[in-house]
């Protein structure tokens, strides 16, 4: 059965996020066949609708408007909604980042129907479209099937692959012109407290320090191993609560949920909370003083040491092997 899907595309300091990609991949698995249709809201977003159709979409629709340019819900919706009436699709598809995790329930609501969110892994079996989500904070999951004929879905970053870029695709680019109104709030500014480099939601690699770092100049070790590995820096809760870094980088339960190529986890003891953010990570690392710790419990690899005589080690060879490569 094939069908019509619409696809968010996810717009961060001018460029798309990569699970806008996933997305699309996502969809076409949806469309069975069918049209993926890319959506762009914002600000002079037009120029990234040819990078949406690289990336497996068939065509692409952008709203624009200059009370689109920082992300509110009514806004978005308002701009979304129009799309949805203009297109009539089967199938919505939005990344479970925090602007969708934000957004989808308020358009399910208004769409009236049902909701699959944070999927990690979709199959067509029997007919139908399975989707696999995690469940008690990943300590198991569920298959999903949606039975309303409407399919709206959000999936967590990194776990589905996008398809490959293909710069000779392309498509027709159309843009909607929506009156935005009634908005209830509007973003004057924004103060990114979040450290520069790679983003933790999307990062292929996460160096991530507990209380064991011990201070915040404990974190300049993993820092410089991050760099050296191209990686984003995280933290536990602890590390965040003992002020040693900002919250901005915590992972778990009440952070960030990642889902890495490669987690290498400094001075996490393993607390239940911490892993529900970062088990799901396809290699783990551990390195600790204590051998006992519960980390170690869902590493792959584990190291019992001072992280403060590894890490300096383990960069070392890192550099010697990256340039030798």
């Amino acid at each position: 059965m094939s069908r019509k899907v619409l696809v968010l595309g996810e717009v961060r300091e001018g460029s798309l996020r990569n699970v806008s990609f996933e997305a699309i991949s996502t969809a076409k698995t949806i469309a069975e066949g069918g049209e993926v249709v890319a959506v762009l809201v914002g600000q002079s977003v037009n120029a990234l609708a040819s990078e949406m159709i690289q990336f497996g979409a068939d065509r692409a629709v952008v709203v624009e408007d200059e009370k689109l340019a920082s992300y509110t819900s009514d806004g978005f919706s308002q701009a979304l909604l129009a799309v949805v009436d203009q297109e009539k699709p089967d199938g919505l598809v939005l990344g479970h980042t925090a602007l969708g995790k934000d957004l989808s329930p308020k358009l399910a609501a208004r769409l009236q129907s049902g909701l699959i969110s944070d999927v990690t892994a979709i199959e067509v079996a029997g007919g139908n479209i399975v989707f696999t989500r995690p469940i008690y904070s990943g300590k198991a999951f569920e298959k999903k099937v949606m039975v309303d004929p409407f399919i709206f879905a959000t999936i967590r970053p990194n776990n589905i692959a996008p398809l490959e870029k293909d710069a000779a695709r392309s498509g027709d680019v159309a843009s909607l012109t929506v009156e935005i109104k009634d908005l209830r709030s509007i973003v004057k500014d924004v103060v990114r407290k979040a450290s520069e480099g790679v983003d933790l939601s999307e990062a292929k690699i996460i160096v991530a320090g507990g209380r064991g770092v011990k201070s915040e100049d404990g974190f300049n070790p993993l820092k410089e191993l991050a760099t050296v590995l191209g990686a984003a820096v995280g933290a536990s809760r602890g590390a965040c609560d003992a002020n040693y870094c900002d919250y901005s980088l915590q992972i778990g339960q009440t952070g960030k949920v990642v889902t890495p190529d490669l987690y290498i986890a400094c001075g996490i003891s393993g607390a239940i909370q911490h892993l529900a953010g970062m088990s799901n990570s396809k290699v783990i690392v551990a390195i600790n003083k204590d051998p006992e710790a519960n980390i170690f419990k869902v590493a792959d690899y584990g190291i019992v040491g001072d992280l403060f005589e590894v890490l300096p080690l383990l960069t070392e060879e890192f550099k010697a092997v990256l340039v030798n490569s």
